[in-house]
């Protein structure tokens, strides 16, 4: 039963979302006589997700670490619960068992679930937005055009916007889960301060690497098997994991790449772990993270290459590229980018402590505080209402 699960779930996902790119992927290697038609399908929304939490509730039924659920619609409940079902984070069922069965509201998590939500918002409207209209311009740039300052700008601009729509989402879904009495685990604890490839993977799209280290990585024998299966196993969980983005070779080079990096670091090729210098450590990390980041975003590896290459000073010196990211570089992009880097660091965030000394706020800091969402909700609906860009950055996944 439990591969029967596995197989018919993972086999929804590979039809509706890999068959197009397997079959031209097959095209390119037959006649063209015999060259297949390529199928057309709808993507159903947020199967990525969903079956994931499928998989989960199947194999922590058959492990016996929960009890099997006896009301299907709870079942539908815990599956295809509306807040981070297109989104994430990606819950697993043992963490939200008992608060399927029981849950309570209360006037305090409905204020947290709001201030969490208008967060997340503002992080999605305000800054992913207009790092994404920047991102998008440059990488639409035509590659023979592509050089060194189009290059940083684009790949910067995109490592801003993946980040704040990402973790912009997942407060959203947070923020959403306290009004209705759940409690989702954090997906984002500020990757880009990371030392190390390792450590930025426990700090980014946390319910996706877990979910890959409980389901994938520990039945494959995790380390316990020595350091070359140890080794063998970490490069197919990552293979896994760009595969799991979306149907692109870009995706799986993404995987691949970061795969190769937690090997290197482990294995002392990249010597991370002897630098003494944090900064080193850091400045290394958001490095190969961008890099990273421009294979995700390219629409081609060749696209991704001429990137790549530009960002080490060997692309194009001038042309429309050049004039086309002067012209981006306004004082408004500029405002919200540095409101970006500023955000990336855990400082706001202790700042805001520092100003709540307290469990239960005052009531001047309670007003204080939803101004703030306010302030936040008045100012991302009127970007909604005025601009009609609104990427969806999920469509790709």
């Amino acid at each position: 039963m439990l591969i029967a699960a596995v197989c018919l779930n993972l086999g929804l996902l590979v039809v509706f979302k890999y068959s197009g790119f397997l079959t031209e992927s097959l095209n390119l290697l037959l006649p063209k006589a015999l060259r297949l038609p390529v199928p057309q399908l709808r993507l159903p929304i947020g199967i990525s997700f969903y079956t994931f939490q499928a998989l989960s509730y199947v194999v922590d039924v058959y492990r016996g670490d929960v009890r099997p659920q006896k009301s299907y619609f709870r079942l539908l409940l815990y599956i295809s619960f509306f807040p981070q079902l297109i989104a994430g984070p990606i819950v697993k069922y043992h963490d939200v068992e008992a608060q399927i069965e029981r849950r309570f509201v209360c006037e305090e998590r409905i204020k947290r679930g709001i201030f969490r939500f208008s967060c997340g918002l503002g992080k999605k409207i305000l800054i992913a937005n207009t790092m994404a209209y920047v991102a998008d311009e440059v990488f639409a740039v035509p590659n023979s055009q592509v050089g060194l300052l189009t290059a940083w700008v684009g790949a910067l601009s995109y490592l801003m916007q993946i980040y704040f729509d990402f973790s912009g989402y997942s407060d959203m879904a947070i923020g959403l889960g306290y009004m209705f009495g759940f409690h989702f685990q954090e997906n984002f604890r500020y990757p880009y301060i990371s030392a190390s490839v390792q450590e930025f993977w426990r700090r980014w799209h946390i319910s996706l690497s877990t979910w890959f280290k409980e389901y994938l990585y520990i039945p494959l024998g995790g380390n316990r098997r020595g350091k070359r299966r140890a080794m063998r196993n970490r490069f197919v969980v990552f293979l896994a994991t760009g595969i799991w983005h979306g149907a692109n070779w870009t995706f799986l080079f993404w995987g691949v790449y970061h795969g190769l990096l937690l090997t290197g670091e482990q294995t002392g090729v990249i010597p991370v772990k002897r630098w003494k210098s944090k900064a080193l450590c850091r400045f290394y990390t958001i490095l190969a993270v961008t890099v990273g980041f421009v294979l995700f975003r390219a629409d081609t590896l060749l696209q991704a290459g001429v990137f790549i290459k530009a960002l080490f000073g060997l692309g194009a010196s001038g042309g429309t590229g050049f004039a086309l990211t002067m012209k981006l570089l306004r004082p408004y992009q500029l405002f919200v980018f540095a409101i970006a880097v500023l955000g990336c660091t855990p400082y706001p965030r202790r700042l805001w402590r520092a100003f709540v000394r307290e469990r239960r706020m005052p009531a001047w800091q309670e007003a204080v505080s939803m101004a703030m969402c306010l302030l936040i909700l008045l100012l991302s609906y009127m970007a909604l209402a005025s601009d009609s860009y609104n990427p969806f950055i999920y469509f790709r996944f």
